[in-house]
């Protein structure tokens, strides 16, 4: 949707004959996502001072935060926006990852398409999906931290229990992180 907008509007302002300028276009991941409008990711990723009896490579979501870290030695971590559980389907705990997939297919679980039953019952990997580029299962549980087709829902409650990222910080978190890996959810 994201990718059709930017699309609409790049042509808008062609045919219109006003410049776009590069400042209000972030190009990041043109070759893998498509462009992102300024303001698509409005959480920017950052390295921040993080004090913690965490071991580096644990992640730790703060649901109240709409925040994910993931602990670098030295007492810092890389902390990205998160979309978290909307009211009802916030929760805590202690899993690990259990699997990594890119691009992966998308099967709402039972529970979902009783509350949805417009839901499609499987989706294919891609652009489209609501999964996004990549996710990472969270132990025996239905929840996943993944990436999103729609940026605009990070830094909100807004999900079904999962935690998600704009694409292009999920493919970061993914390629940092290792099945196995503890994920820590403060509710």
């Amino acid at each position: 949707m994201t990718r059709i907008f930017a699309c609409l509007l790049a042509a808008a302002f062609a045919v219109h004959g006003t410049a776009v300028f590069a400042e209000d276009l972030d190009t990041r991941g043109v070759m893998n996502f498509g462009p992102n409008l300024r303001g698509a990711n409005p959480i920017p990723r950052q390295t921040v001072n993080f004090q913690s009896q965490y071991a580096p490579g644990t992640i730790v979501v703060n649901t109240a935060e709409r925040r994910l870290y993931l602990v670098l030695p030295d007492g810092q971590a890389l902390k990205y926006g998160i979309g978290v559980g909307r009211d009802g389907f916030r929760w805590g705990g202690t899993h690990r990852i259990t699997a990594k997939k890119e691009w992966p297919d998308w099967t709402p679980p039972p529970q979902m398409i009783a509350r949805r039953p417009d839901l499609p019952r499987h989706m294919k990997g891609g652009i489209d999906n609501p999964l996004g580029a990549r996710a990472m299962y969270l132990g025996s549980t239905l929840y996943r931290i993944h990436g999103s087709n729609e940026p605009e829902t990070i830094g909100q409650a807004v999900s079904s229990g999962c935690f998600r990222m704009t694409n292009d910080d999920v493919t970061d978190l993914y390629n940092r992180v290792s099945v196995g890996a503890t994920v820590i959810v403060k509710n």
